[in-house]
């Protein structure tokens, strides 16, 4: 859910925090589980882009929201990052 809420590509979380994509799609398929210290690192990844947790919904889904400072920044791409901006390729 905070993947989707950044709209972060599964390659560029795994970047962040050292884990495949193929690894990812997994974890969020509810096949895998990731080593205690990946999901810590995930969540920190999360957190420095300005996502809160809340916990769970009644249905067990995540309840996840950005910091109202941070939406306007949810786009910027970190240095080195590729990405497309207007029509043009980065």
């Amino acid at each position: 859910a905070a993947r989707a809420l950044l709209n972060w590509p599964r390659v560029r979380l795994g970047a962040k925090c050292d884990l495949s994509e193929a690894s990812i799609r997994e974890f969020e398929r509810g096949r895998h589980l990731p080593s205690p210290e990946r999901l810590l690192a995930m969540r920190q990844v999360f957190q420095a882009a300005g996502v809160v947790f809340f916990g769970q919904d009644s249905s067990g889904k995540p309840v996840v929201r950005l910091q109202a400072s941070r939406t306007s920044h949810v786009t910027n791409l970190a240095e080195g990052e590729a990405g497309i901006i207007g029509n043009s390729e980065m």
